[in-house]
């Protein structure tokens, strides 16, 4: 089981969290090694892409979904799309 968090959240969620003034963060198709220094929340713009956490299941997520990545996380990106993504640490 894995700890990443996916959600599909209301224009009225996504307001009251204030996503449309985090940064925003574009990658082309790719696969990466990543590690999650802090808690990442992400809503993706454009774009599918498959996260594999060491040790754990692979999740897919994509354009439209909330997506919370825990503090101290292992993982490989698998872009498949170009990503456009919102996103805040902490």
């Amino acid at each position: 089981m894995s700890d990443i968090r996916v959600e599909k959240p209301t224009e009225d969620q996504l307001k009251e969290i204030g996503v449309r003034e985090w940064p925003i963060w574009e990658k082309e198709s790719s696969k990466f090694d990543w590690y999650y220094s802090d808690k990442e929340t992400c809503y993706l713009l454009e774009g599918k892409v498959t996260v594999t956490p060491e040790n754990a299941e692979a999740v897919d997520f994509g354009a439209g979904d909330l997506v919370v990545f825990p503090k101290g996380m292992k993982c490989i990106w698998n872009i498949k799309e170009d990503v456009r993504k919102h996103y805040s640490f902490g």
